[in-house]
Parts: structure tokens; sequence; C-alpha cells
């Protein structure tokens, strides 16, 4: 996938958080869902998040993802 593939996915898991008042938690999901697709392709995390449009304060939480990644299966 390409930095703009995953700006999008993050915007959508971002906006499905959203009414549930989980959008923190869904940036994990993304961290963890698509950490060895960023890894292993050295793709740039802020440029994603700027395509995704959300807050570039949501730096730390995609990365928190990343790293969690090593330890946890999504369902």
């Amino acid at each position: 996938m390409t930095e703009n593939e995953l700006g999008l996915k993050l915007k959508e898991m971002y906006e499905i958080g959203l009414p549930k008042k989980e959008a923190t938690t869904h940036i994990h999901l993304f961290g963890i869902k698509y950490a060895s697709e960023i890894r292993s392709n050295g793709l740039n995390i802020q440029e994603i998040i700027n395509i995704s449009g959300i807050s570039s304060s949501y730096f730390a939480e995609v990365n928190k993802g990343i790293k969690l990644s090593k330890y946890v299966e999504l369902k």
C-alpha cells in the first residue's frame, strides 16, 4: 500500500471511532493492523497522518499501535 492509501484507511478508521468516542482506539488499531506494511515499505507516518486529515498530534497514537503490533493480534 502507498502512503495515500494508508492515509485514507486511517481517516476511515478514525471516523468509524468518532460516534462511539473511540477514535483514539481506532487509531491504535490502525497502527496494529498496518504496522508491517508501514515498516516493510519504510513509509512516513507523518505523511500518512497528513493525508488522512486528522490532527498531527495523533502521530504518537499511530506509533503506539505500531509498537503494540508485536504483542497483539486482531480478532
